[in-house]
């Protein structure tokens, strides 16, 4: 039977290993090399600094972030606080029972500024009407 002889890789050189020496035999002028080694520290220098600038930028935006957050909570806070209050007072007023002060009551929730109301329809009777209640009140 035939056999095809084994290459020893390690004693033989294959083609490719054969052009790698070559290679290396075939050097690089000194300032091409040095000219690399320059670009290869330059770039892993602003490699270096654009992870700082960006490690700071993050520091930066965090510390906007939470300063954002604070603001909101205190402005919801403060809104909350006045709601509470207005509500108070909503509810003092609508619950106080005076006789005789039923008709002002009315005139508070009604808007009496002709001047807001320009594609409404006409409601001067009505508002005539609420405005003389007010004054007087009707006697049972």
């Amino acid at each position: 039977m035939f056999e095809a002889p084994v290459e020893d890789t390690e004693t033989e050189p294959s083609g490719f290993a054969a052009i790698a020496q070559a290679d290396q035999f075939r050097q690089e002028p000194e300032k091409i090399r040095l000219w690399r080694e320059q670009q290869k520290q330059m770039l892993e220098q602003k490699a270096i600094e654009a992870e700082e600038k960006q490690q700071e930028w993050r520091e930066i935006a965090r510390k906007e972030l939470e300063d954002w957050c604070k603001h909101q909570r205190e402005q919801l806070e403060k809104t909350k606080e006045t709601n509470r209050a207005a509500e108070e007072a909503f509810i003092m007023e609508r619950d106080e029972s005076v006789p005789g002060h039923e008709w002002e009551k009315v005139c508070r929730v009604c808007d009496f500024n002709p001047k807001m109301s320009k594609n409404t329809k006409d409601v001067s009777r009505m508002r005539s009407i609420l405005l003389q209640l007010k004054q007087t009140p009707l006697v049972r």
